[in-house]
Order: structure tokens, then sequence, then C-alpha cells
């Protein structure tokens, strides 16, 4: 089997399974292991797939099935370093700050460890991270847990939320198509939008595979958000069409 020939297949089943595994793979087209994990990354640098731990992910496959927090944690690495440490340099001592869900997040909150600032968050990997630092005052926001991301959500965190006033809140989506922004899980959905609605400076993290693609629950209007900061491989065609809804930061 041609090279091209193989690839086109692997795309082709990626989007048909919408999520896939590498030895799936190699039973169905008889291939090695180490062809199929460097095909795999072909094609993510391609943007024709997304890479996943263990193996690939549809493009557009988001609404039928959410990643685990450990699969989030594979995908898109390197992207959202350069995305959280941009993000940092925007916190400064003094901000009272909130801290959401997503792997993202929580690569911007291992550079807030020796800022003095004040910080709220329904993110645990977060809080786990934060409570080694002697400076920052951390305050968690406790109720329902979710294993899938580590966040709190639920009628507890909201009632508590709406108490706070931020000076900048940080969000991460699992898609943004035109003007929407969504996730997979309604109750994160809420969460994101009382942080939002009571912060003065809003902030959206999403790397360059989040782009015109959509999950179930639309929680925000993305012309509300003062920042997106995404990273340096995203095509400029598509940083152009978002700047009409908001200001956009490219991370590099």
């Amino acid at each position: 089997m041609l090279k091209r020939e193989r690839l086109l297949k692997i795309i082709n089943i990626v989007n048909t399974e919408g999520i896939i595994t590498v030895n799936d793979i190699m039973d169905k087209l008889s291939v090695s292991d180490m062809t199929v994990r460097r095909d795999l990354d072909e094609l993510d640098k391609a943007g024709k797939i997304v890479r996943i731990h263990g193996g690939a992910q549809s493009i557009s496959h988001s609404i039928d099935q959410e990643l685990s927090h450990d699969e989030k944690l594979e995908v898109q690495i390197e992207e959202k370093k350069k995305i959280a440490e941009t993000a940092a340099s925007f916190i400064h001592n003094g901000d009272t700050i909130f801290l959401g869900p997503g792997t993202t997040i929580e690569l911007l909150a291992k550079h807030l460890l020796t800022k003095q600032i004040r910080i709220i968050t329904n993110n645990y990997p977060v809080f786990d991270i934060l409570r080694q630092s002697d400076i920052a005052e951390l305050i968690l926001m406790g109720g329902d847990f979710r294993k899938q991301t580590g966040a709190f959500v639920g009628p507890i965190v909201n009632g508590n939320l709406k108490k706070f006033n931020f000076t900048k809140a940080f969000i991460s989506a699992n898609g943004v198509h035109n003007e929407d922004i969504s996730t997979y899980n309604i109750e994160e959905g809420e969460v994101h939008q009382i942080a939002l609605n009571n912060t003065r400076t809003k902030f959206l993290l999403v790397d360059n595979k989040k782009f015109n693609r959509e999950d179930f629950y639309v929680f925000y209007n993305l012309h509300d958000i003062d920042y997106l900061i995404t990273d340096d491989k995203t095509m400029e065609n598509i940083q152009k069409h978002y700047e009409q809804y908001v200001e956009v930061i490219i991370a590099k």
C-alpha cells in the first residue's frame, strides 16, 4: 500500500469512528505500530486529525464523546504551553483572578506560583498546583466533582461564585464557531458564564484545533470576550475571521 493511500485510509477510518486506537488501525490496515504512530503524527501536524494518547480523534468529533482529563493532557501540549505562558503575562500582583477547568488553564497555573494575587478556581488540578505557593491567596470552590475534567460544578459552586468579583477571568472551551463558545457539559458551562459575567476582563484560551468546532452547550458569545489567546499554528484566514469578533493574541 502506498503511503498516500494509507494516509487517506487512516483519515477515513478516524472520521468514521470518531476516536480510534493505534491498535485498531494496525489491525485494519495490517501495518506496524511504528508506521501508524508516524502517520498519525504527520496527519496531526497537517490538521487532518487530532492526535490523542494511544490513538487519534476526528477533527469534528466532540459532541458524541468527551475526552478524559488524561487524554486532553496529551493533545496540543506544546501549543497549550505557549498559550499559558502568554496568558500569564497579563496577570499582575494585586489581581483577583478566576481560573476555570481545562488543561491549558492548569499549565497557566504553573506560572503563578510566585505572583502576589488572589485566585478563585473550581478546578481541582489547578488548586493542587497552586497550593504549593506561599504567596498566592487561593480559594477552591467545592461542589459536585466531575472526574472527567477535575472540576467542581453544580448549584453549590454557582451560588457561591455569584458572590465574587474578579479583575480577570481565564477560561477555555471545547469549540469556537463564529461567535459561539461551547463546551461538553452544561454545568461547567454555567460556571464559565457566572465567572465571566462577574469579571472586568475576560480571556479565552484555545489552541488552533478548537476553531470552527461545535460542542454540546453554547455558554458564551465571543463578542463579549476581551481577548482570545491562541497559538501560532492558527492559520491566517482563521485568525482574520475571528478578529471580527474579538481581539486575537497569537502566542509564539
